[in-house]
């Protein structure tokens, strides 16, 4: 059991080594002239059909299409919305005004989000999610660290040497940190009833349909970006990788895990980040906000040693 365990630890560690690269794949995109609603649509819709062949070899040509209820059904579109298509493109627009490693930074409070909303939910509710969600209590690490990384939040967020510039970007990060919590609420429990290429495949295409709103009036794909070698490498890699492969095994993990330790990962986001983005971005970060960082990552993994306890049916 421990052995396999370690197992599912690994696969989250290498999961979030490639999520923390994807930030500067995704500033690449948009500088090459992409809109953050036009990556997630190419980036979903190759990973969709990569989910769908994967589907029919795992039925052996047949495919489940619906869920055994509409109100699972319902779900699922929700999971699209804050694990898909909203998360992306305020983490995609973000990253249109602000720095790569700031997003990183600031998504990264997603675990301590899942925590409190975990928490809350767990308190309010008593139906087959909140029996799945790992338990927590209010104690000081959870409380301590809250406090910390909120006040590291708002020193990124107001730093007055680019409070015109990055405001926006910061609370678009922020927002998408919040919808992924909101996805880690429930992903966990769904991947385990469904199955994990059926819960993704799910995800992926109301993601894509949810999408299209924000695709309206863009003025088509910028064609001309589509053709550099470049550009194209970092959409495969997007997809298939980053998409593809990751949210499937990202999906079991956290049905394995549980929905915060398997979160808690995301604290090492920004580190993958920040030292590509240096790398070829060229970034840097200010005093501000290098402590502003500094205290979210502490908050983060301070409350990631709050008090846990086995749920009881």
């Amino acid at each position: 059991m421990a052995r396999t365990k370690f197992f599912y630890h690994l696969l989250a560690l290498a999961v979030v080594a490639v999520w923390g690269v994807t930030f500067v794949c995704t500033k690449e995109l948009i500088r090459a002239g992409l809109m953050p609603a036009q990556i997630f649509a190419i980036r979903f819709t190759l990973a969709y059909l990569g989910i769908l062949a994967l589907s029919l070899v795992q039925g052996r040509g047949r495919m489940r299409l619906w869920s055994r209820d509409w109100k699972d059904e319902l779900l699922f579109v929700f999971l699209g919305i804050t694990g898909g298509s909203f998360y992306f493109l305020t983490e995609n627009t973000a990253l249109a005004y602000t720095q790569a490693s700031n997003v990183a930074f600031l998504v990264c409070s997603a675990p301590l989000i899942t925590a409190l909303l975990s928490l809350a939910y767990s308190r309010l509710r008593r139906d087959r999610f909140s029996a799945a969600l790992e338990d927590v209590r209010l104690d000081f690490p959870l409380v301590g660290g809250t406090v910390l990384a909120m006040a590291g939040m708002a020193l990124m967020l107001f730093d007055g040497a680019r409070l015109q510039v990055s405001l926006r970007g910061d609370l678009l990060a922020v927002g998408a940190a919040v919808c992924w919590a909101l996805y880690s609420l429930f992903m966990g429990k769904m991947t385990e009833e469904y199955g994990a290429v059926f819960a993704t495949r799910k995800v992926f295409i109301y993601g894509l349909l949810t999408i299209i709103p924000f695709l309206v009036g863009r003025g088509g794909f910028p064609l001309e970006a589509l053709q550099r070698p470049a550009v194209i490498l970092n959409l495969l890699f997007l997809a298939l990788i980053a998409s593809l492969a990751c949210f499937v095994v990202w999906n079991l993990v956290m049905s394995k895990l549980g929905n915060i330790t398997s979160t808690n990962y995301v604290y090492l986001n920004p580190v993958f980040t920040l030292i590509t983005a240096m790398i070829f971005l060229g970034e840097r970060m200010t005093l501000a906000g290098a402590v502003g960082s500094a205290l979210i990552l502490g908050g983060v993994i301070l409350a990631g040693q709050h008090g846990r306890r086995p749920r009881r049916s």
